[in-house]
């Protein structure tokens, strides 16, 4: 089975920085794609950022404040996030996917590591 530990959360205020990890149990290079979500009370959980064999996406609200790396040696998957903002609070989820070879899209999920941006 896989396993996803989040951790990095914490409260920061305003203008600060974090650093997410996310620490797979098996090797990040058995996942197609894996991300970063988010989800703020009150709110559905959104995409933040994905990271591929060749590409990142992310979503426009962290486009140039946020980025997704990623350290295969310590199966782990970043995301440095700069400039934060109060509205960039939520729990946020480390996502993996990882498609069969039946072609079946298997989506794991971290438990969650809490963002607190506050002065």
């Amino acid at each position: 089975q896989v396993q996803l530990v989040e951790s990095g959360g914490g409260l920061v205020q305003p203008g600060g920085s974090l650093r997410l990890s996310c620490v797979g149990s098996e090797s990040i290079r058995s996942f197609s794609t894996m991300g970063w979500y988010r989800q703020a009370p009150g709110k559905q959980r959104e995409l933040v950022a994905t990271i591929t064999r060749g590409s990142t996406k992310y979503a426009d609200s962290v486009k140039g404040r946020f980025t997704i790396f990623r350290d295969n040696a310590k199966n782990t998957v970043y995301l440095q996030m700069n400039s934060l903002n109060s509205e960039d609070t939520a729990v946020y989820y480390c996502n993996a996917q990882r498609v069969t070879v039946s072609y079946e899209t298997l989506t794991y999920w971290g438990q969650g590591t809490q963002v607190t941006v506050s002065s």
